[in-house]
């Protein structure tokens, strides 16, 4: 028996599984293991179903990245309260517009469109313009907030790739210290892909 046909008489024997999987627009689909059938299922009229998970829990304070420098949070950090308590100067949005739609004068806002998708491309782009508003900031001595939906993977992404080009460190070395300081950041795996191989 070639190791082909081995491993085709093991995948015969696997249990059969089906998985509803929801893409970013709130299509679902329902995939079959065994068969590869993969079957779009309606929309229920009355479903609440966004194609996302809706965060629930507010996360107003920001983690301080680089003192009085980098800060990283949700979009729920970007408060007038914030805004005072860490003396920011700059407001860097990834992929979500900044929530607040009156800013106090001074303060400088970029959006950069970034889908938090694992084929999302950060290094066309995404990390050039972050890098350009972020050193900005700090040449005049301003202090940035890094935001994101919910600081997990997006404004993590860049944070760490900040510190990976500017603080000198190597990806393990960024990933653990800004875990150290946000623990719930979670880069998708294709930007993880993207930190890993960033130089």
């Amino acid at each position: 028996m070639s190791f082909l046909e081995a491993l085709q008489a093991k995948r015969n024997k696997l249990k059969s599984c089906e998985t509803i999987v929801t893409t970013a627009t709130g299509e679902r689909f329902k995939e079959n293991t065994t068969t590869q059938e993969k079957k779009k299922l309606e929309q229920e009229t009355n479903s609440n179903s966004y194609g996302f998970v809706i965060d629930t829990k507010p996360d107003f304070k920001p983690a301080c990245i680089l003192p009085n420098h980098l800060y990283l949070g949700s979009q729920d950090s970007v408060t007038l309260e914030n805004i005072l308590e860490y003396k920011l100067t700059h407001i860097l949005s990834i992929g979500i517009e900044c929530p607040l739609n009156d800013l106090p004068e001074g303060i400088s806002n970029l959006f950069i469109n970034c889908l938090d998708l694992p084929e999302t491309e950060l290094t066309s782009g995404v990390w050039d313009q972050a890098f350009e508003f972020i050193q900005n900031a700090m040449v005049k001595d301003g202090c940035v907030l890094v935001h994101c939906n919910a600081g997990v993977s997006r404004s993590a992404s860049v944070v760490i790739a900040y510190l990976m080009k500017y603080r000198h460190m190597d990806f393990d070395m960024a990933y653990r210290y800004v875990k150290s300081r946000r623990e719930c950041i979670q880069p998708n795996a294709g930007f993880l892909k993207q930190l890993r191989s960033f130089k």
